[in-house]
């Protein structure tokens, strides 16, 4: 096939979810009801550019297979729908539910156009669903909570349960002024102000997409601690978006750090201690889901970079999902940390490759290549400077991606450079680095979830992760290890898990 759509087409994702010929970005509304996943999301329903923003709709009772739903809550002549969360507003506290059925309640960002009553604000809105999530009644009082702010957005609600009480809790930024602010709520309509945290670490860029989480450290449930994530545009630790993490403690109206390294402004010299959420540069706006089972915390985000978000070579669809996440918290030399994982429904090992052993003294080509499959792989260093392996690569060696270790400046790279199609945008091809340190054995582990438009590497367990946008030609699906300036070890494993669109 010589003809453009069919060749851009084949880059739609096999593992991880794009809308079917619209634009997509931030997770929105993402709640386990009735034993279905739904993923909500910034969406325009008309093209596949950012503008108009909706909410679009996706559900899974698995979080591999998504079905794409009719739009959620659509923009109108008065307001764009920007993001925002949905709870399940268990006892009605809202008033919205009948005939004893608890309601959906989502609560939104509405952005004012000209012409409206609160033209040039952002303020927060509700709307409720009584079928499940699939049809939406915008409340008549709207909006619920303004500040008569341009940039006041994106809440996430939670029900807390402390000592203070229970009552349900908004976070929200002002975007420019680095700031995370708290509210409470009885009723889910009528807001109080708590407390403002910010500005604090990573202030490269506004924040946006705030969400606020309890995680049992080390799977103590006697030793909780609170995680509060912010999403940053741009000033990420490799260029653009990204998102960083602080953890500490909330005591129903205060959220304070114990890992924030910088408050105020950002030290740029600090940057690469911070703690993010991703190294790699497309994972945006995650957020976690709401009301899951056992107490999990699963976290999906959005995979591009406003830096080209606009600009990537897919059609008629644009932008992708990341895997779905789970997140936990454990100590690291006396330190919390997040530690993100695929959930064991995405990362499905059932029909693994036997795997193979390989002592690397340069290239080493690797029968198995494919453009959707998981790569598990654990390098011993040897001697070398660097060791790693290509992805989606050509049969030349000319292109590909290369996920690279170098363990004498404690680097993990991806170098994209010539990963296929990185003309469209000055700023698309990159090397990002994040820092890696062996395991107690010496070792580096990588686990690579490659698919037709993306690598996700999950480093040393889950301790650090990149996620990178990449669109291989569909031939390049070599895959090469590697050392460089001596020997290395590998044990590599390989699972299929899909195949490339037609």
């Amino acid at each position: 096939m010589n003809s453009v759509a069919p060749t851009l087409e084949a880059y739609r994702p096999t593992m991880h979810y794009a809308a079917k010929d619209t634009w997509l970005n931030d997770p929105n509304g993402l709640v386990f009801h009735e034993g279905i996943y739904h993923l909500y999301y910034q969406n325009n329903p008309f093209g596949n550019v950012h503008s108009n923003m909706s909410w679009g709709h996706a559900t899974s009772t698995d979080l591999v297979s998504w079905k794409e739903q009719p739009v959620a809550i659509p923009c109108d002549e008065t307001e764009e729908i920007y993001s925002g969360s949905i709870v399940v507003d268990t006892g009605n506290t809202s008033g919205f539910g009948a005939d004893g059925q608890d309601p959906l309640v989502a609560i939104y960002t509405s952005a004012y156009k000209p012409g409206s009553l609160h033209e040039g604000t952002q303020a927060q809105s509700i709307a409720w669903s009584t079928d499940g999530g699939y049809t939406w009644i915008k409340y008549a009082n709207n909006p619920v909570l303004t500040r008569n702010s341009p940039e006041f957005r994106d809440p996430k609600v939670f029900r807390y349960n402390g000592p203070g009480g229970s009552y349900w809790v908004m976070v929200a930024v002002e975007a420019h002024d680095f700031a995370v602010l708290l509210y409470r709520s009885e009723d889910l309509k009528n807001w109080e102000y708590l407390s403002t945290f910010g500005p604090a670490n990573g202030t490269g860029g506004i924040w946006e997409c705030p969400d606020l989480f309890e995680l049992p450290l080390n799977g103590d449930s006697a030793a909780m601690k609170w995680v509060l994530t912010v999403n940053m545009n741009p000033g990420g630790p490799n260029g653009g978006s990204a998102g960083q993490y602080f953890v500490g403690e909330f005591d129903g109206v205060t959220f304070s750090s114990e890992t924030s390294l910088t408050e105020g402004m950002q030290d740029p010299d600090r940057v690469p201690d911070y703690q993010w959420l991703d190294w790699g540069r497309d994972y945006y706006a995650a957020v976690s889901f709401s009301n899951v089972p056992d107490g999990r915390r699963l976290m999906i985000g959005w995979m591009n970079n406003w830096q080209y978000a606009n600009h990537i070579p897919t059609s008629p669809w644009r932008s992708p999902m990341s895997l779905v996440r789970d997140v936990s918290l454990v100590s690291v030399n006396g330190q919390p940390r997040l530690v993100q994982r695929p959930a064991p429904e995405v990362s499905d090992a059932s029909k693994p490759r036997p795997v193979q052993r390989v002592t690397l003294d340069g290239h080493a080509p690797i029968e198995g290549g494919a453009a959707v499959q998981r790569v598990d792989v654990a390098f011993t260093p040897g001697c070398s400077e660097e060791f790693g392996l290509v992805v989606r690569g050509s049969a030349d060696g000319r292109a590909g991606t290369r996920i690279g270790i170098r363990p004498g400046s404690g680097e993990l790279i991806v170098d994209r450079t010539r990963s296929g199609d990185t003309g469209f945008h000055d700023a698309f091809p990159s090397i990002s680095r994040a820092p890696i340190a062996a395991g107690q054995d010496g070792s580096y582990t990588l686990q690579i979830f490659v698919d037709c438009c993306s690598v996700e590497i999950f480093a040393n367990d889950g301790l650090v992760t990149m996620t990178e946008l990449i669109f291989p030609d569909r031939a390049q699906t070599d895959l090469t290890l590697y050392s460089t300036g001596g020997t290395a070890g590998a044990a590599l494993q390989l699972t299929d898990l899909g195949k490339e669109k037609a």
